[in-house]
């Protein structure tokens, strides 16, 4: 039974919609130009990921380059050091967590879980504090030392004194080849 009241569309019912419908379409082509200037620029997608060349870094040394506009650290540990690193337990970490980005969020900060390869050390050279660079080979623990404020790291890029709250960050990064990553 149909109902007596409902009429049937008109033509007015259809200018509404193709009204409503255009007004639509004109405002989201005047949006796109606002929405697309948000997206990142050529500059900064070519710079989100580098390859570093780890031939030249002998045991011992570091290099740094730059990554997304911050120093990316490239550290060539020696068994020494990685011993060292290794022998620290969790506990004894201000910041328990191993900040890498290539493991799951709430990984423990052992030696192990800041590096791929044992001997290859990269962070973000960027102090957890209030974001200074850190100098390397310094502090009592001899890896990082930011000036600033005090904070010192090891050899693993873990906070172990000072204000900074959290160790160095792990970017994500993969080894294409012995002698060559690929960062970002």
């Amino acid at each position: 039974m149909a109902d007596a009241n409902a009429a049937e569309p008109t033509r007015r019912d259809f200018i509404y919609i193709a009204t409503g419908a255009a007004g639509a379409v004109g405002v989201a082509l005047a949006a796109w130009p606002f929405i697309d200037q948000m997206n990142p620029t050529g500059s900064v997608l070519a710079l989100s990921s580098i390859e570093v060349d780890l031939a030249p870094v002998q045991p011992g040394q570091q290099i740094v380059v730059t990554w997304r506009s911050h120093p990316l650290f490239v550290r060539r540990r020696t068994p020494k050091e990685i011993a060292e690193s290794r022998a620290v337990p969790v506990s004894a970490l201000l910041d328990p967590l191993a900040r890498n980005a290539n493991l799951a969020e709430d990984a423990p900060a052992t030696d192990q879980n800041r590096e791929t390869k044992s001997e290859w050390l990269i962070l973000v050279g960027v102090c957890t504090h209030l974001g200074c660079t850190p100098t390397a080979f310094e502090g009592n623990y001899g890896g990082w030392l930011c000036h600033c404020h005090g904070s010192q790291y090891d050899v693993a890029g873990r906070v172990r004194r000072g204000p900074a709250p959290r160790n160095l960050d792990v970017p994500k990064y993969t080894f294409l080849s012995d002698t060559r990553v690929k960062v970002g």
